[in-house]
């Protein structure tokens, strides 16, 4: 458990209001930059998002990022420049690589119901790949409490791929008194999405906070509320080493 660790509250993000959207920024995003805050390990963005009724992200372009999206509650419609299409649910893993170009819009298309979700980002370990697309539903394994591997580039047992080796993506919905083991990795970024948490060596964490470990793991998370967590392990860093 040795290493750097760096206590991320929720209230202290960034964040972006409209009419429409509420969203929380953990790294440097849009009109939001901090030369201190861009990223850790190879995560690039951590947003946490609700999207009002009826509205939502219209189509817009990307390249060069592997893009994983966590539905928390509600559902997200997702269409894209190649021809995919799909509604991201709880417990659906999806990831859209942008490669060398693609165009997409996110929208909720209850006319009752917000959406919530996490969108994350990362780097692919080889720029200019073929852009694509995959969604899986793991919800029948997160129905254990341990952790699950959402998405991996190196990781064959994981529900999705991704395009860098050195990342893979853990979720678990521990239930009160549920433990999970984090992994050891260079660079692990914890983030309670749901619920209420005490890690070992830090303590209580709740619902928009986050954990960037350099060096360490292998702590232990026991859940105080039913939670869910999102867990990042990167043997890399942006820049190497």
């Amino acid at each position: 458990m040795t290493g750097l660790l760096d206590v991320r509250r929720a209230d202290d993000r960034a964040a972006t209001r409209t009419s429409w959207l509420n969203s929380r920024h953990s790294f440097s995003f849009n009109d939001y930059y901090d030369p201190d805050n861009t990223h850790h390990g190879l995560l690039l963005v951590n947003n946490d998002d609700v999207v009002a009724p009826a509205s939502g992200f219209g189509t817009h372009p990307h390249r060069d990022a592997e893009i994983v999206t966590w539905v928390l509650s509600g559902e997200l419609t997702h269409r894209d420049s190649i021809g995919n299409s799909g509604v991201i649910r709880p417990g659906l893993a999806q990831r859209m690589s942008a490669g060398t170009g693609i165009r997409h819009s996110e929208t909720n298309e209850s006319t009752s119901e917000p959406v919530h979700f996490v969108q994350m980002w990362i780097m692919p370990d080889t720029p200019g790949r073929t852009p694509g697309y995959q969604q899986q539903d793991i919800g029948d394994a997160l129905g254990g409490g341990d952790l699950v591997t959402v998405a991996s580039g190196s990781d064959p047992q994981a529900a999705i791929t991704i395009g860098n080796a050195d990342a893979t993506l853990y979720a678990a919905r521990p239930r009160p008194g549920g433990c999970v083991a984090l992994p050891d990795a260079a660079y692990l970024h914890l983030f309670i999405a749901l619920g209420r948490v005490d890690v070992e060596g830090i303590g209580e964490l709740t619902a928009g906070d986050a954990v960037r470990l350099t060096g360490g793991g292998g702590r232990r998370l026991t859940a105080t509320d039913p939670s869910e967590v999102l867990v990042w392990a990167m043997a890399k860093r942006l820049g190497g080493g």
